[in-house]
């Protein structure tokens, strides 16, 4: 009844993240025009996202794309597309784990997965990295069960528990745990580990920017020469593991990593790469405790000595989040419990795909 493009839409909390959900069958198979209908839809290029439904911050200005899966061993592609707030960009060189827990939720609702009685379990296949994630969705009379007694630092209230399986996350993006070939490297007179573990990530400790890790996430933001000293170290550390200029990626994530002080393994500040996470990536998190039990690094060099199988609690802005390490056929196999809830459904509308492409 208009002139814009009608697009079926679920908008959907995956742990302490938000983002509307598609088929992928209801975008463009062109990966062009599918960004160019992302862009429109989330509102990209201006601070508020005012034209569109993104949030106007990192976490809300998210997007999984799900379909039947193109691999034998998995049940559902999950593609995860990071949209940026201040330009017209989509990278999809990352993953989402926060995202991850909703779509075995979304795939079952969807007709991709059929419910079982109690739990149901989705084997997903995240096609920007090419790797397996195990939900384990509460499904109580063959539906699945939002509701629940599970709470997760970052997220009001409680929910229904989703247990996430990350199944081998080491070399996500460049094939290697640690890319540079070290546990640990020396950028501009700081100790690093680079490491890529479910997401490419530089660690450091918060002390050699002169910070104490335990800040509040704003006032990290606040920190103009920090946050400049640290977008200059994660363009190198970027070079180093080979991915090149990363000025326009979202990747690899820095880390400021610190002694804990309210009872848990590790303080960490996640970087997203230019804001200060409000809580914890979950990838992030599966990268930042695999560090933790490898030696060398500069995780490991800070909480002491940690083998598998292991529970760490990892501090960060809004609480603590643990991640259950264990081995399995000689892997790391990382662990860990999130919520989710669908918010809405119905048709999102975004400009004509020629239009969108003009203002870009």
């Amino acid at each position: 009844m208009n002139d814009l493009i009608s697009i079926p839409c679920v908008l959907m909390r995956g742990g302490t993240s938000k983002g509307p959900f598609f088929l992928a069958s209801d975008l463009p198979s062109d990966s062009r025009q599918r960004d160019q209908i992302l862009l429109s839809v989330m509102g990209s290029g201006h601070p508020l996202q005012i034209d569109g439904i993104g949030g106007g911050n990192p976490v809300t200005s998210k997007v999984a794309i799900v379909g039947p899966s193109t691999v034998s061993d998995a049940d559902v592609d999950y593609l995860f597309a990071q949209v940026r707030i201040d330009q017209q960009f989509v990278d999809i060189a990352p993953n989402c784990g926060n995202m991850l827990a909703a779509v075995g939720p979304f795939a079952i609702e969807a007709g991709l997965v059929k419910a079982a009685t109690g739990v149901t379990r989705v084997r997903i296949h995240n096609v920007n990295t090419g790797k397996l994630i195990e939900a384990e969705v509460p499904t109580p009379d063959a539906r699945v069960a939002y509701m629940g007694d599970a709470s997760i630092d970052g997220v009001p209230g409680n929910a229904a528990p989703i247990a996430l399986t990350f199944m081998d996350a080491a070399g996500a993006r460049t094939g290697k745990l640690f890319p540079t070939g070290n546990p640990r490297d020396t950028i501009d007179g700081i100790d690093v580990t680079c490491i890529d573990c479910a997401m490419p990530m530089m660690l450091l400790e918060a002390a050699a920017l002169r910070v104490t890790g335990n800040e509040p996430a704003a006032e990290l933001n606040a920190n103009g020469a920090m946050l400049h000293r640290l977008e200059t170290l994660r363009l190198e550390a970027g070079r180093r593991m080979g991915m090149g200029d990363v000025s326009n990626q979202v990747t690899p994530k820095p880390v400021l990593i610190s002694t804990p002080n309210k009872g848990g393994d590790l303080g960490v500040r996640y970087f997203m790469p230019h804001q200060c996470h409000p809580s914890l990536a979950t990838t992030g998190a599966v990268g930042i405790a695999t560090a933790c039990i490898s030696d060398g690094t500069v995780a490991a060099q800070l909480i002491g000595n940690r083998k598998p199988p292991v529970i760490l609690v990892l501090e960060h802005p809004s609480g603590r989040l643990e991640v259950k390490l264990d081995t399995r056929d000689g892997k790391t196999v990382a662990g860990i419990l999130r919520t989710a809830r669908r918010l809405f459904e119905g048709r999102v509308f975004a400009k004509p795909i020629a239009q969108v492409v003009c203002a870009a």
